[in-house]
């Protein structure tokens, strides 16, 4: 599945779809075609039927670049929406692109490899984990353009990034490795092979209930938005709703049986 030559799905048996920006000649940089091909590619995989994992990942020399710098001569044309104009939810078009990770129903990995700048980083922010090889040269790069980082950054990052080292992150816009970035917050593992690493978690996680699995990225959502009144409500609706199901129970007989667990799909 491909789209406008900018990304690419391919969903696997396991359920574990490998989504791939495909601009490698340009670094995966993000151009308008870029911007509305991974909101497609994201509109295509909340339709999925047995999606269980995603994988994210840039082709050729580096995650994604961040911002293509032509954009800045670029005239916007009559009818393009507002920066401030909500044109996906809760979200604008360029907030969207990093946001929808989130806002997906199941787990995302993204695999950070080359270059990690900017609007780049994140997207890559918005996945749940982050596997980066450790000389990824990664940046909050905005102010070097006078801009502020403005993709959901600031959202996606809350609990990742302490805020000072944050604050000095976004006002230097300093360069720092993937290896730096795990201290951070912004990476979640090293690894010399970001994408076999992501795809192995990947595979592990496709072998949950996917029923649990998607409750508990709710959960995680939840985390950050709601008060601890609500949090626990929560928890036990969701838990009440998975108890005793067809797939909880052949979580435990998979179990208890040491064999792989054959679950039905959402």
């Amino acid at each position: 599945m491909q789209f406008r030559d900018r990304v690419a799905i391919a969903l696997g048996d396991d359920g574990v779809a490998q989504v791939r920006l495909t601009r490698a000649d340009k670094m995966n940089a993000l151009d308008p075609d870029m911007f509305e091909a991974i909101i497609e590619a994201g509109q295509a995989l909340h339709k999925m039927k047995g999606l269980r994992v995603v994988v994210l990942s840039g082709e050729g020399r580096a995650f994604c670049a961040g911002l293509d710098l032509s954009n800045f001569a670029r005239k916007p044309s009559p009818d393009e929406p507002e920066l401030t104009d909500r044109t996906h939810g809760n979200a604008n078009r360029p907030q969207q692109v990093a946001m929808q990770w989130r806002k997906l129903p199941v787990p995302v990995i993204a695999a950070v490899h080359g270059v990690c700048f900017g609007g780049g980083l994140q997207i890559a922010s918005g996945a749940d984990i982050r596997i980066v090889h450790p000389d990824t040269r990664m940046a909050i790069m905005e102010l070097k353009w006078g801009l502020v980082p403005d993709m959901g950054g600031y959202a996606l990052w809350r609990g990742l990034v302490r805020d000072d080292v944050l604050r000095e992150l976004v006002y230097t816009n300093r360069e720092f490795s993937g290896t730096e970035a795990q201290g951070f917050g912004l990476a979640t593992h090293i690894d010399s092979d970001p994408l076999e690493k992501a795809t192995a978690l990947a595979d592990e996680i496709a072998n949950r209930n996917p029923h649990a699995i998607r409750a508990a990225k709710r959960l995680h959502a939840g985390m950050v938005e709601l008060g601890t009144d609500a949090i626990l409500m929560e928890e036990s609706l969701e838990q009440h709703a998975i108890k005793r199901s067809k797939n909880q129970v052949e979580a435990v007989m998979a179990g208890m049986e040491k064999r792989t667990p054959k679950f039905e799909d959402v």
